[in-house]
């Protein structure tokens, strides 16, 4: 049977937090050689080389940022252990490990993941942004509990189930500034007007230039972004106008102080939570799930 060394998880995530294994020998009191031998020893056991040089800083490869997570939450687990024997609070929430698309709106992921925080009662939220190649990568190891997407799980080969939560029309805004050289009526008078796109990984991009293109309209592109924060940010610097789901149009021009230019109901954004389950078992990812469908997307 194979077992792992308690201290040499210890040892190891010192060292990936301080980036040295001078710095990490310093904070533990151990000397440098002993931190070096009882890496070498972790990463003999795992069969996976854990560190690699970047100048002078020792960063983490692709296996070493998976065992630090689960080294944290080993060690987090080990001081619960003595707090309970001891009859101390373990001051330990029930957590929500979530993925987020990169290119899904920061707003929808907010709307989604609020109200469902409160209806599950007291939670420790962990948050992870990322291509959806890696989030249901990390989905399929129960690293994540589940996966916010603008599409569903499609051709990628994982084992998982998309759950529709609901959808959205569409619609077009722009800062004051730009508003006010619009001519015409919408959707005709954005011919030749800058525009802010999603980059090509959302869901969204394709739909609204197959819907431009049938009514013969030219904008100019002004900027392709794979962040829709930074997109949105452009946009009300006056960079550009740009799209979003209707769902969440107050918030967007609450939070960016940009007017609404136009609506285009029939164009949908679709929104769908990802889990290894066919059906959805976590209570706050169902509490997530209800919400949506009764009132953002309702």
């Amino acid at each position: 049977m194979e077992f792992l060394n308690y201290h040499h998880l210890l040892y190891f995530a010192a060292v990936a937090r301080e980036g040295s294994v001078l710095k990490a020998a310093r904070s533990l009191h151990r000397s440098q050689p002993t931190l070096s031998g009882q890496i070498r020893l972790l990463e003999e056991a795992l069969h996976e080389k854990l560190f690699e040089k970047q100048g002078r800083r020792l960063v983490l490869t692709e296996a070493g940022r998976v065992v630090l997570r689960y080294a944290e939450e080993i060690h987090l687990l080990g001081r619960e252990l003595l707090d309970t024997v001891r009859g101390r609070p373990t001051g330990r929430m029930p957590r929500l490990a979530v993925g987020v698309v990169d290119v899904l709106p920061k707003l929808i992921a907010y709307r989604l993941l609020e109200p469902a925080i409160r209806a599950a009662g007291p939670l420790r939220l962990e948050c992870q942004e990322d291509s959806p190649a890696v989030l249901l990568a990390d989905l399929a190891s129960h690293e994540l509990d589940v996966v916010l997407s603008d599409a569903p799980v499609g051709a990628l080969r994982v084992r998982a189930f998309s759950h529709l939560l609901g959808d959205s029309g569409t619609t077009v805004f722009g800062a004051a500034s730009l508003a006010s050289r619009l001519r015409g009526s919408f959707p005709k008078n954005l011919g030749g007007m800058p525009f802010l796109f999603p980059s090509e990984a959302s869901a969204s991009r394709r739909p609204f230039e197959q819907w431009l293109d049938e009514r013969s309209i030219r904008p100019l592109v002004a900027g392709i972004f794979e962040d829709s924060a930074l997109l949105k940010a452009f946009g009300q610097g006056a960079a550009g106008f740009f799209t979003g789901p209707s769902a969440i149009e107050k918030e967007i021009v609450r939070q960016y102080r940009v007017k609404i230019v136009g609506r285009i109901p029939a164009l949908r954004e679709r929104f769908y939570a990802i889990t290894v389950d066919r059906k959805v078992r976590h209570p706050a990812v169902v509490a997530l799930a209800d919400n949506a469908r009764r009132q953002l997307f309702r």
